[in-house]
């Protein structure tokens, strides 16, 4: 089923992150070409399209993890929140507080399931003893994985079933209280039910956080989002409303990649 967003509730929808003129690129090569794309709040807006497309790029530019490799060159602006978060004052830190990221394996830590949430709230000095408590406890709810971790919380995270460590890597982003969940390719390592329990905990999450998803996968983008862009060759083909972009395509490329002549 392909969710809807109606018009007069999109327009109660704020902006949350804004690209404007976005290129980036890793020594010669153009990754990203004139990105021009407003993600609101409070919605799953999806980014899909081919291996290659630069989904995930796209991605890391919102988190400026793109900042660690040398070669990385960019111009122009992400706004968020009226700040662009290229800006020389800007704190790296602090932005990345505000985002959680959550990538395409299960990547917990080799500690237990309690220390994989409490070790972000105990970085940025969040709170400690009973506190810590109950950052952990609310993250693992938040992550619908409580009821099935609470008696074993000081267990290896390496115990739990890859379904279970991805939504434990959530909780952990949930942590640190963020607005926006970046989330790369969440499902690709899933099995179907683990698969199933994770989009319907993106659909509770847009109820707090700005979620953004990158996906391969068409049914997937379909069945969670209300916004989605296609991308191709580092360019944002077309961007609209979900139910637009699957049932009423506006470019020749979009419909042939929906419609499996490509990808």
């Amino acid at each position: 089923m392909i969710t809807t967003l109606d018009t007069p509730v999109l327009s109660r929808v704020t902006d949350k992150i804004s690209f404007k003129d976005f290129n980036l690129w890793y020594g010669d090569n153009h990754v990203l070409k004139d990105i021009n794309v407003r993600i609101k709040s409070n919605i799953v807006t999806a980014f899909m399209g081919p291996s290659g497309c630069g989904k995930s790029t796209l991605l890391r530019s919102i988190d400026r993890m793109n900042d660690i490799i040398p070669i990385c060159r960019i111009e122009g602006d992400i706004v968020i929140d009226d700040v662009n978060i290229y800006d020389e004052d800007v704190d790296v830190y602090e932005l990345r507080k505000r985002i959680g990221m959550v990538f395409q394996k299960p990547n917990p830590f080799p500690m237990s399931i309690y220390d994989n949430i409490a070790y972000g709230p105990k970085l940025h000095n969040m709170g400690k003893g009973e506190e810590l408590d109950r950052i952990v406890e609310t993250s693992l709810r938040g992550a619908a994985l409580w009821d099935e971790v609470k008696d074993r919380l000081h267990e290896s995270a390496f115990s739990l079933s890859g379904g279970q460590q991805q939504r434990l890597c959530i909780a952990r982003a949930l942590s640190i209280n963020p607005e926006i969940i970046l989330m790369d390719e969440p499902c690709s390592a899933l099995d179907p039910i683990a698969t199933i329990k994770i989009e319907a905990l993106m659909r509770e999450l847009k109820e707090k956080y700005t979620v953004v998803l990158v996906t391969h996968n068409l049914q997937q983008a379909a069945r969670v989002s209300e916004m989605t862009a296609f991308m191709y060759l580092g360019e944002i083909i077309e961007f609209g409303s979900t139910r637009d972009i699957f049932e009423n395509p506006q470019n020749e490329l979009t419909e042939n990649y929906i419609t499996g002549k490509f990808g």
